[in-house]
C-alpha cells in the first residue's frame, strides 16, 4: 500500500527523530558564521593583496578565479543567514534577526523581505497556484506556449543552455524586483517596495520591507564609494564578479531542489504540507561543497520538513530519515549538470494529472500542438 502523505506521516517523520536533534546551540551556529566569514575574508585579503588592479591578460584568470572561489565561499555565509531566517539560529527571534540582517544584506539580500516570501515558499511547497519561487508554468498559458516556442526553434539542447544562462545570470534580481517565477495568485511583486499594489507583503511588514531597502541601499552606497577610492575595476572584481557567482549557486540550488520530471505539485484539492515538504529533491553535489555550504544541497527535504533544524544536525537527520521513508524520500543521483541540462526541456510545464485530481505533473509537450 502506497504510503499516505499527509499530517500522521509528518508526525512519524518527527517522531522518528532524536529530539536532541532539534536544539539549538548558538555557539555551534556562530563557529559556523566565523568560518563561512572567515574563508570570505582570507580570500578577499589574497586577493586585494596579490592581484593586480589592473585587468591585464595574465591577471584576468586569476580575477575569474578569485570570483568563482569567492562567490562559492559567499554562498555559505548566504545559507547560515537564511538559517536565520527560520529561527535556526537561536530560540530567540531578536538574535536571529540581528545576526542574519547583516550577513544577508552585505550579500544584497533583503533580510526581511526574503524572509517573508521564503516563508510562503516553505508554507506552500510545490503548491501550483500558492507556491513562491520557481512556481511552473501551467499547461496552455502564455508562459507554456513562449518556452515551446522557443524550445521548438532552438531544439532540446541549445534551448537547454539557453535557459539555464538566463536562469542563473537574471533570474535572482527578476525574481526580487518583479515577483517572476513567484506565486501567480499575487502576481507582480517587488522585494524593496511596499505598498497596496503588491500583494506579497501584509501591511504590518512593510516597516521591515522599507529597513531591508535602507540595509541594501548603503552597502551599494558604500561599494560604489570605495569603487571611487580605489578603482571600479577593482571594487568589480572583489565585490560583484565574486556576488555573481553566489547568486549562480543560489538558483542552481533552488531550481533543482524544486524541479524535477518525477516531482508533482498540487493544487488546493488535494496540497498539504507534508505533500509539498516531500516534493522537495536532493541532488548529488559534492563532499567539499556540501561542507562549504553546510549541506543545503543533501539535506533539503529534512529542511522542509523542520526548517527550525539547525545545519549541524541536518545531516544526521537525513542518515534518519532516507533509509526508514525510501518511498517517499526523493533523493536524485545524476550528476549537477545533467540534471540542469535534462530538466530544462523535460519540465517545460505542469499539467494536471487526468488519473489524480488535484496532482500536476511536468511535461514537455507543447500545447500548441494540440
Amino acid at each position: 500500500m502506497a504510503m499516505e502523505m499527509d499530517q500522521k506521516l509528518f508526525v512519524k517523520l518527527k517522531n522518528s527523530l532524536p529530539p536532541e536533534l532539534f536544539e539549538r546551540s548558538e555557539a555551534r551556529f556562530l563557529l559556523s558564521v566565523a568560518r563561512g566569514c572567515g574563508l570570505c575574508i582570507a580570500a578577499a585579503y589574497i586577493a586585494a593583496k596579490f592581484i593586480p588592479a589592473s585587468i591585464g591578460w595574465w591577471a584576468l584568470p586569476l580575477w575569474v578565479l578569485y570570483a568563482v572561489v569567492q562567490g562559492t565561499f559567499g554562498f555559505g555565509v548566504w545559507v547560515l543567514a537564511h538559517e536565520c531566517g527560520h529561527g535556526s539560529f537561536s530560540k530567540n527571534n531578536l538574535l536571529n534577526d540581528l545576526l542574519g540582517y547583516p550577513l544577508h544584506t552585505i550579500l544584497l539580500v533583503p533580510y526581511f523581505s526574503w524572509q517573508y516570501s521564503h516563508s510562503i515558499h516553505h508554507s506552500r511547497t510545490n503548491h501550483v497556484h500558492e507556491g513562491e519561487s520557481f512556481v511552473p508554468p501551467i499547461y496552455g498559458d502564455g508562459h507554456e506556449k513562449f518556452r515551446s516556442k522557443w524550445r521548438r526553434v532552438l531544439g532540446d539542447d541549445a534551448f537547454s543552455v539557453v535557459h539555464n544562462l538566463l536562469y542563473i545570470s537574471i533570474g535572482w534580481p527578476i525574481y526580487l524586483f518583479g515577483g517572476k517565477s513567484g506565486g501567480r495568485d499575487r502576481g507582480d511583486t517587488n522585494h524593496f517596495v511596499p505598498g497596496d499594489f503588491n500583494k506579497l507583503f501584509p501591511r504590518n511588514w512593510w516597516a521591515k520591507i522599507w529597513a531591508s531597502t535602507a540595509g541594501i541601499l548603503t552597502v551599494v552606497g558604500t561599494v560604489m564609494y570605495l569603487s571611487t577610492q580605489y578603482g571600479y575595476c577593482r571594487m568589480f572584481g572583489l565585490y560583484w564578479a565574486p556576488y555573481l557567482i553566489t547568486n549562480v549557486w543560489l538558483v542552481v540550488y533552488t531550481y533543482l531542489h524544486h524541479t524535477d520530471p518525477n516531482t508533482p505539485h498540487y493544487d488546493s484539492n488535494s496540497w498539504n504540507y507534508t505533500k509539498g515538504a516531500l516534493s522537495t529533491i536532493e541532488r548529488n553535489y559534492p563532499d567539499f561543497i556540501n561542507w562549504l555550504h553546510f549541506g543545503i544541497g543533501n539535506t533539503h527535504v529534512v529542511h522542509h520538513l523542520f526548517s527550525t533544524l539547525p545545519h549541524y544536525n541536518a545531516v544526521q537527520a537525513r542518515q534518519i530519515l532516507e533509509p526508514m521513508y525510501k518511498e517517499v524520500y526523493r533523493v536524485d543521483k545524476r550528476p549537477i549538470w545533467q540534471a540542469m541540462h535534462e530538466n530544462a526541456y523535460q519540465c517545460v510545464s505542469v499539467r494536471e494529472d487526468p488519473k489524480a485530481k488535484g496532482s500536476w505533473k511536468y511535461t514537455s509537450a507543447s500545447s500548441s500542438d494540440e
